[in-house]
């Protein structure tokens, strides 16, 4: 289990190399929080972590980014909040992105639950009073 509050939203950069540290292995992260929370902000921050010095944005509209490591690596950044249906997410061909072995990186992943394979990282972040927040994360 992992767990940390930071005082405003900036604190997420130092967060993000101790969430990676943490699940060393892992590679397919699902956020959860609502809306305004920081979890693309924090996504920007993992992906700065993994080395990556491509333009970190939400994929609201284009759901799915492909942004890559460091090492050349992939990183894929999913935004399932405007998927209508569930099938938008097997067009999109969610299982090869999902099971590449790449980093995934899923805002709105309750719109997809019952896709989402049993062996993820759940990562959550909670807004609390005066901008600071509580990013909790388990393994399943």
């Amino acid at each position: 289990m992992f767990s940390k509050t930071i005082d405003s939203i900036a604190g997420l950069k130092q967060v993000a190399g101790e969430l990676l540290a943490t699940f060393p292995g892992e590679r397919v992260f699902a956020f959860y929080g609502k809306m305004g929370a920081g979890k693309t902000t924090f996504i920007q921050s993992i992906c700065r972590a993994l080395g990556s010095e491509d333009n970190i944005t939400s994929p609201t509209f284009a759901l799915i980014n492909e942004y890559n490591t460091a090492e050349m690596e992939s990183i894929f950044h999913f935004d399932f909040y405007r998927i209508k249906d569930i099938v938008e997410a097997y067009d999109l061909g969610y299982e090869d992105y999902i099971y590449s072995g790449s980093y995934c990186l899923i805002e709105w992943p309750e719109m997809i639950e019952s896709l989402l394979p049993g062996n993820l990282v759940e990562v959550r972040i909670e807004a609390d009073e005066n901008e600071s927040r509580t990013i909790t994360a388990i393994k399943h």
